[in-house]
């Protein structure tokens, strides 16, 4: 928790300097709307499930035809793994994600290219009881074994939105380039359970609304 109050002052700081640093062409935005994500691994077999995210963001003039853009977001995100017995596993993690991001205005205050890297922190995956004790299919690993994953991950967001000054539309992909399931490797305990190395990477495609103050 100290972590993510830390990270937070320190977007706050960014923000304040932003406004400082670009008054007339800062606008902050809040956005919401609905993802879909995907764990890309060998060691199970995983299905896309939707979720949900929002946040606050302050879009900057950077030079000619270029913006940046500094942004917090709250995320819940959902997936699946498949059992032995071929039933859906869903798990969710929640968690926040920080990012800095570069824009191109192709049209001026109406259509623009984002793109950036992207911090994401991570809480510990959350799965119903009835499913904890189920083995993971590809494994002997219960449900509930993988849940304590990474804390922090690193993605790269690609995206484009739409819009006037006031409402845009976004549509945008994360691809998580770190292993999500690298800290079970660490587990000695968990090993005997698996062949190999566990590894995971997430893709988050996301449809945002965002209202600029």
């Amino acid at each position: 928790m100290k972590k993510k109050i830390s990270l937070l002052l320190l977007l706050i700081s960014s923000i304040g300097f932003a406004q400082y640093g670009y008054r007339d062409g800062n606008r902050i935005g809040i956005s919401l709307g609905v993802n879909q994500t995907s764990l890309f691994t060998d060691n199970f077999k995983a299905n896309p499930e939707i979720g949900f995210a929002g946040g606050l963001s302050v879009r900057g003039n950077y030079y000619n035809n270029w913006s940046m853009i500094y942004g917090m977001q709250f995320f819940s995100n959902n997936f699946s793994l498949e059992s032995i017995s071929s039933q859906k596993i869903k798990y969710n993690l929640q968690g926040v994600k920080v990012r800095l991001l570069l824009s191109y205005n192709v049209v001026e205050d109406h259509v623009s290219l984002d793109f950036g890297p992207i911090l994401q922190i991570n809480g510990k995956m959350k799965i119903a009881e009835t499913d904890e004790n189920r083995i993971l299919k590809g494994t002997t690993l219960q449900a509930q074994q993988i849940t304590d994953i990474s804390t922090f991950s690193g993605h790269f967001y690609l995206g484009v939105s739409a819009g006037s000054k006031t409402v845009r539309a976004v549509v945008f992909y994360e691809y998580g380039f770190t292993n999500i399931l690298n800290k079970l490797n660490k587990d000695e305990a968990l090993k005997p359970f698996y062949n190999g190395e566990l590894k995971g990477n997430l893709g988050t495609i996301n449809g945002q609304v965002v209202f600029n103050l």
